[in-house]
Parts: structure tokens; C-alpha cells; sequence
């Protein structure tokens, strides 16, 4: 090897040192660490200040956060099917809703309501699911649409849920109108 590559070599590492070093220099100053009382390592203490007008939620947020939220029941009693059509347009990427329908992805959601879990003929379910007894209610729904990985852990569906209960109780709705003998709603 002569010089020039070595000169290269090195220039290259030393190079990649300093925009290691430049990089940490500026990460530490964006999120600063200090040492935990009574912790042997450091930890990192982010500092972020977050204000909420009032005219955009603030004052109505923190009254609505303390109140209790509405029952499946209520919520479905009030439920919209138009808008669970809408809802379960994310859904449909992966499952069909009519009868007869084919799997997809994921299972044909037909009758879903009230049906036994892992229900659906010739679909390969998780391990997580078919480990699950008895049968699809209106609140076990609700639970696995609010938010399937913590339901059934280890499910090999990777949506992240429907968060808003409003938004679930339109689509269990929807589900529902699309089940030819759906269980009775639960008492609001």
C-alpha cells in the first residue's frame, strides 16, 4: 500500500470521527441528559412545553377528559351505519363484507358478529386468534378494533385499531347490518 491510500484510509476514518462527534454534540444538546437521583445511569429529560388555546379545545378537552365515557351500548344505540361503511373502507385493503365473499388478507368479516373466532373457512389465522374461545360479541369486537395487538397479542393483523370509540361503534354498527342474525345490542 502506498502512502496516498493510506492518507485516504485515514482522512476517511478520521472524517467519520468528527461527523460522529459533530452529530452527538448536537443530539446532546437538543435532548440533555443529566444523572438520575438514585439512579446509577443518566437519564434523558425532555423538555417541551405544549399549550392548547382555549378556543381550540383547551378548556372543553380537560372537561371532556374527566368525564366518563359513554357505554358500548349508548354508543351503538346512537351509532351511525353510513359512516361504519365509511370507516370500514380501511378495512376493506384487507377483508370483504359480503356473503359468500372471498379472504383476502385477511378473513371475509360476513357475519361476523355474534360468529365463533376463527370462524371463516380455509383462512390461516394466528396462533393468537385461534387460541381465543367463544365468539365475536359486540364488546370482544369493540376490545379487538380498539386495539388488536394489545387484544391478542401476537396477531398477524398489523392494524393499529380505530381509536375514536364514536368511529367503532359506527363500523360494529356496519358489521352488524351486514350479519344475517346479529346479536342483541348491549344495554346503553
Amino acid at each position: 500500500m502506498n502512502a496516498f491510500e493510506f492518507n485516504k484510509i485515514a482522512g476517511a476514518v478520521l472524517g467519520s470521527a468528527l461527523i460522529l462527534w459533530a452529530v452527538s454534540m448536537i443530539g446532546d444538546s437538543i435532548y440533555p441528559m443529566h444523572s438520575g437521583e438514585g439512579h446509577g445511569e443518566a437519564e434523558r429529560v425532555l423538555h417541551y412545553a405544549v399549550s392548547v388555546p382555549e378556543g381550540e379545545g383547551g378548556a372543553e378537552a380537560t372537561a371532556e377528559a374527566g368525564a366518563p365515557a359513554a357505554s358500548l351500548g349508548a354508543l351503538l344505540a346512537a351509532a351511525d351505519v353510513a359512516n361504519g361503511e365509511k370507516v370500514a373502507k380501511k378495512c376493506a385493503a384487507c377483508h370483504t363484507f359480503d356473503a359468500g365473499g372471498a379472504n383476502k388478507v385477511g378473513p371475509n368479516l360476513h357475519d361476523i358478529v355474534g360468529a365463533n373466532r376463527a370462524h371463516a373457512a380455509g383462512f390461516a389465522y394466528s396462533a393468537a386468534i385461534t387460541g381465543l374461545a367463544g365468539t365475536w360479541t359486540w364488546e370482544e369486537l369493540d376490545a379487538f378494533l380498539a386495539n388488536p395487538k394489545d387484544y391478542a397479542p401476537g396477531t398477524k393483523m398489523t392494524f393499529a385499531g380505530v381509536k375514536k370509540p364514536e368511529d367503532r361503534a359506527d363500523l360494529l354498527a356496519y358489521l352488524g347490518s351486514v350479519t344475517t342474525a346479529p346479536p342483541p345490542l348491549p344495554a346503553p
